[in-house]
């Protein structure tokens, strides 16, 4: 039975807290740095890319925790480990406030805030409702995902805020009450899959599925591929290139975007700004995307978001050496355009090539290739303007591998179709 006893289809309630966890975890991760970038460095003495390396370690901590996170989710569900996540972040969070070494920073941001955030991320809200739906996958992960394009448009300016208005000690512990407050209920509402309370994907009742209406969630189980047998497709490698390649410009972006911008000669409240004006347009486009993915076959969307997304930052590169603001806000509003297809396209071309059945294992072992490729982005950008004094080709070259892996997407094949015999799911 529905697991609250209402007549709505408790999918949608699991996209309400897929929402406010991609808010928080995501927001908090990708978001918060940049804003507090300046401060500390000059508060505490670190050169940038001292202050990124924690950035680059937390990749990797993502890649080793996610390959915990993706099976236990299929096994027992998000609840459990949301639940130790949201303790974790809090209590990182608060410690933020009384780093004084950079050991100190590396261990709390690149370690210990980067577990909880995995832990109650993207990952495991969006393996949860690869789950609960099919038919109309591509809008229930895109509305869930708009909660991470709203970190972005609340986070940020908030952030800056507190920081420029009281510091960026007790902003930190701000940081982690807030999110105490909300991940707890959030991880209580966290189900493992419809068939564990009587209910079918996308919220077909029993009649609907004996009537043959449920063909397309039937299908997606048949081709389900273990860990293994993904493992053993090109496909698999080509997927975690491309997406790795695609998803470090949202990585160096969200890290460098008002430190880019004050160097120019901006202050930090356009920076922050720009976030915002980013972030919009992806929270905005995040439901069209969904929309067409359902309709649409998912890699040629994909592919355009990428290759469009890479042509948008060097846009902004362009503009910010022209020190044109107006023309900054342009290639920004673009570029969050391209990052709202990013999560839901990614989701989705990933479920319906390898199924729903193994589905956490199998994007948990690729999440930790892909983080490889963008663990050294952010360092390697950082310790480029250290050297040179600018962000011009280290951004330049991030927007070409964005647009090299648009054209990646446009021509991968899906996996061929196994002879595996439909065994029961649960």
């Amino acid at each position: 039975m529905d697991p609250t006893g209402s007549r709505i289809y408790y999918g949608y309630w699991l996209v309400g807290a897929a929402f406010l966890a991609q808010f928080v975890s995501l927001g908090i991760y990708s978001y918060v740095l940049s804003a507090f970038m300046v401060p500390m460095i000059d508060d505490l003495g670190w050169t940038r890319a001292e202050f990124t390396l924690s950035r680059s370690v937390g990749q990797l901590m993502m890649a080793a925790t996610g390959l915990v996170v993706g099976g236990y989710v299929d096994r027992v569900g998000g609840r459990p480990l949301m639940l130790i996540g949201a303790t974790i972040m809090s209590v990182a969070l608060y410690m933020h406030s009384h780093v004084g070494e950079l050991w100190q920073w590396v261990v709390l941001n690149g370690v210990v805030l980067t577990i909880g955030c995995a832990m109650i991320g993207n990952l495991v809200v969006n393996v949860t409702l690869a789950k609960w739906f099919v038919e109309r996958r591509g809008q229930a992960l895109a509305w869930s995902a708009m909660g991470v394009s709203m970190g972005g448009i609340i986070i940020t300016p908030l952030v800056v805020f507190w920081i420029d208005s009281i510091d960026w000690r007790t902003t930190w512990q701000l940081l982690a009450l807030c999110t105490a407050l909300i991940m707890y209920p959030v991880a209580l509402m966290m189900r493992r899959v419809p068939e564990d309370h009587g209910l079918h994907p996308d919220g077909k009742t029993a009649a609907q599925v004996a009537a043959g209406q449920a063909l397309a969630a039937q299908a997606d189980l048949a081709r389900s591929l273990t860990r293994g047998q993904a493992l053993r497709t090109w496909t698999f490698y080509a997927l975690v290139l491309a997406f790795g390649l695609f998803s470090i410009n949202i990585v160096v972006v969200l890290l460098q975007a008002v430190p880019l911008l004050t160097d120019a000669g901006f202050t930090r409240n356009d920076g922050a700004f720009c976030i915002l004006v980013a972030s919009i347009p992806a929270l905005v486009s995040k439901p069209v995307w969904g929309f067409f993915i359902d309709r649409w076959p998912a890699q040629p969307l994909a592919a355009v978001s990428a290759a469009f997304t890479g042509l948008s930052l060097g846009a902004i590169v362009l503009a910010v050496e022209a020190t044109d603001l107006s023309l900054i806000y342009v290639g920004f509003f673009c570029l969050g355009i391209g990052w709202g297809g990013m999560i839901p396209m990614q989701e989705v071309i990933w479920g319906s090539f390898f199924g729903r059945r193994h589905l956490g294992a199998v994007r948990s072992v690729g999440l930790p290739f892909s983080l490889l490729l963008g663990a050294g982005a952010p360092l390697l950008v950082s310790y480029y303007h250290d050297l040179m004094g600018t962000y011009f080709g280290a951004l330049m070259a991030v927007a070409v591998l964005n647009v090299s892996s648009g054209v990646m997407l446009a021509f991968i094949p899906g996996p061929r179709p196994g002879r595996m015999p439909v065994q029961e799911l649960f």
